[in-house]
């Protein structure tokens, strides 16, 4: 069984996955949740990258997106906590966990997608959280959006996908990073809360090795409304199959 520790609580979250979570720490949000829809297909072997509870690799997982999964956590009580949680819902042959800086990993295998939601603010970007393990998920202390390109190309196959979720305010830094590193753009989205607001992020799935022909999709209006009481269709959508549309969705 399953320990639970004081700070702790289990959530039941999309797809009936169980949940532990730190009371003070970060929990599940949209943009997992978004990242996991963005991604279509089915693959063999996935690479997570920052895995923080583990829900972005168990969602992929429970909707047979993938096969297996790698999940990288710098993190120690991370590690160990999406360690529980994929003993929590029966994973854990699924799934390895490793406690390790992405900027020390060598891969064994060649992935055929590298998945993540990095921290988005640089160093001396925002306000610093008080709480250590949010500083380190938010803020770019453990490595930066380079680093992460980095690992992310020299673990994938040629051809094989890279699926982010990221800041618009931050989108230039990661377009570069990737360019660096043969990481080319394919499908574009940008987020927005309802039609009056900004974009608050952007989900892009890229190729490794692949040519410049990116296709950026109409934007995903998450409610109808400015108080955020109903959801667009879109949005309808995703939570009901677990991935988006099929506008949203490179031809």
């Amino acid at each position: 069984m399953t320990e639970i520790f004081d700070g702790e609580r289990i959530d039941e979250v999309n797809d009936k996955i169980k949940l532990i979570q730190k009371s003070d720490g970060l929990t599940f949000g949209t943009d997992a949740l978004l990242l996991a829809g963005y991604i279509g297909g089915r693959a063999k072997l996935g690479l997570e990258l920052g895995a923080g509870s583990g829900i972005i690799s168990f969602l992929l997982l429970t909707r047979e997106k993938l096969a297996s999964a790698t999940a990288l956590e710098v993190q120690k009580s991370y590690a160990e906590l999406t360690r529980r949680n994929a003993e929590l819902n029966s994973l854990s042959s699924r799934v390895d966990i490793l406690n390790i800086d992405l900027r020390d990993f060598k891969s064994g295998e060649v992935y055929d997608i590298v998945y993540t939601n990095p921290p988005y603010m640089t160093v001396t970007g925002g306000a610093e959280n008080a709480v250590t393990a949010k500083n380190l998920a938010r803020h770019e202390v453990m490595g930066n959006i380079e680093d992460f390109c980095k690992c992310a190309a020299s673990s994938l196959k040629y051809g094989g996908k890279f699926a982010v979720v990221y800041r618009p305010d931050r989108l230039t830094a990661l377009l570069a990073a990737m360019g660096k590193y043969k990481l080319e753009a394919k499908r574009i989205t940008f987020v927005h809360a309802d039609t009056d607001s900004e974009s608050s992020m952007v989900l892009i799935e890229a190729k490794r090795g692949g040519k410049c022909d990116a296709k950026l999709t109409a934007p995903l209006i998450i409610y109808k409304d400015a108080l955020h009481k109903e959801y667009t269709p879109d949005m309808d959508y995703i939570m009901e199959h677990g991935s988006f549309p099929d506008k949203f969705y490179k031809k």
